[in-house]
């Protein structure tokens, strides 16, 4: 029994789990060797991102931004292509979206002016995808390597941009603050509970965002052949898909939901366009997509999975000295090495038991 013919809950969630636990278990070895307890580390991590009713708000703040570039990577993915450009794809949308800021937060309503945010945004970020995604189409150029080369150029013409955005006087490489009416409604005016966290209604868009990605890839007809197309290009095309403008159409998508990332981590916290606001937000949607195979749901867990760890790591390198704050990355690399490169790790042990209960 081959990878391929393990039953759909093997590998949709019985490979997951073993290969992060796999990832945790290297992670606490590590955490041993730097003289810590792995399991005090694991309590402090859990109650501060999970059991504090202000650490989960800060926990599913961060999954909304994370939610976003995993179904970026996911849907391109499903095409049968690997963007790694979500980082700078949501980059380049931030200055969409504060450029649309700027030029009517003193004029529209609240109401009207964060789906203007929210439109700049998913505009530019679909932009910068477009290029890699007509390469990919018309000439061939990988677009693993055109979007690494997009990630870097987003950084070097957003440094040069935002200092020109920054206010006379102003030392801080930043834009200026935007107007109140450019704040995405936090959820703490409904649930005090949650404290003055920056947790705000984009963490319902991203639920809206993920529902809508389940329907089109899996219930629509679009659907079936962008995963068509993903499975046998070759195939696809035969069957009358157009695998070109696939690509385009795609890439377009993805770049737009990158970019829609940036709305939560701007308009919902800083409130202004900052130097490397995104904060590796774009690569973590790699590991994030990886790791939940592509589905709503495994998207979903993936993201509060990378929030927890993101909001439990801060406090977790405060109380325990000897634990740098980069091992957070750590461990987001160990769970890309394992729930990626090694996805398959676990299949054969697994298709091997399947195969001795099916004698027995």
């Amino acid at each position: 029994m081959m990878n391929k013919d393990l039953p759909r809950w093997a590998t949709a969630f019985v490979m997951p789990v073993l290969n992060l636990l796999s990832a945790l278990l290297v992670t606490a070895l590590v955490i041993h060797l730097l003289g810590e307890s792995p399991t005090e580390s694991l309590a402090i991590l859990v109650n501060s991102a999970v059991v504090n009713p202000e650490g989960l708000s800060y926990t599913l703040f961060y999954a909304s931004t994370f939610i976003f570039t995993g179904l970026a990577v996911s849907i391109a993915m499903q095409a049968g292509l690997f963007n790694i450009g979500a980082e700078g794809q949501m980059y380049f949308a931030g200055l969409g979206l504060t450029l649309a800021m700027l030029t009517f937060d003193a004029s529209l309503p609240a109401w009207l002016l964060i789906p203007v945010g929210m439109l700049g945004a998913a505009l530019f970020g679909a932009l910068w995808a477009f290029v890699p995604g007509y390469l990919q189409a018309k000439r061939g150029s990988h677009v693993v390597v055109t979007t690494i080369m997009f990630n870097y150029i987003a950084a070097a013409l957003m440094n040069t941009i935002i200092v020109k955005l920054v206010p006379p006087g102003e030392q801080n490489p930043a834009s200026r603050a935007f107007a109140a009416a450019a704040e995405m409604p936090r959820l703490n005016q409904w649930f005090p509970i949650l404290g003055e966290t920056p947790l705000n209604i984009s963490f319902f868009l991203a639920i809206i965002a993920l529902v809508i990605y389940g329907v089109v890839v899996s219930r629509s007809a679009w659907g079936f052949k962008l995963r068509a197309t993903g499975l046998n290009k070759h195939a696809a095309h035969y069957a009358g898909v157009r695998i070109s403008k696939m690509i385009i159409i795609v890439m377009l998508i993805s770049g737009a939901l990158a970019g829609l990332g940036s709305v939560n981590s701007i308009m919902g916290s800083t409130h202004y366009l900052s130097l490397n606001f995104v904060g590796g937000a774009g690569f973590i949607g790699i590991a994030i997509a990886l790791m939940g195979r592509q589905n709503p749901v495994g998207i979903f867990l993936s993201a509060v999975l990378f929030g927890a760890l993101t909001q439990g790591g801060f406090d977790l390198s405060l109380e325990k000295q000897n634990i740098p704050p980069e091992t957070v990355i750590m461990v987001q690399g160990l769970i890309i090495l394992f729930c990626g490169a090694m996805e398959n790790l676990y299949g054969p042990a697994i298709a091997k038991v399947l195969n001795l209960k099916k004698r027995g």
